[in-house]
């Protein structure tokens, strides 16, 4: 991610550490692929083996990271610094 905004100037990082609570967000997305994963396997493909289940997810949750890595900070930002957004800018 850039360090500062390009538009507006904004520094990202407030301080150190600042996005340790992303990390939670973050937590929340790739669970929550997880479970719709499962699930899908389950009831649409009839509940394959332990093994097809690990692949399926693991290679999701891979293939997701640096999606959810810069969505959870976007995320995080809007929730704690209460940054709005302006359609149109």
């Amino acid at each position: 991610m850039h360090e500062h905004c390009p538009h507006c100037g904004l520094r990202y990082e407030v301080e150190p550490g600042y996005f340790i609570g992303a990390m939670y967000v973050s937590y929340g997305f790739s669970g929550g692929a997880a479970l719709v994963l499962a699930f899908l396997l389950f009831y649409v493909f009839g509940d394959p083996s332990g093994w097809i289940y690990v692949i399926v997810v693991v290679t999701a949750i891979i293939l997701m990271a640096p999606i959810n890595f810069r969505l959870s900070r976007v995320i995080w930002l809007h929730y704690v610094a209460g940054i709005k957004y302006e359609k149109g800018l």
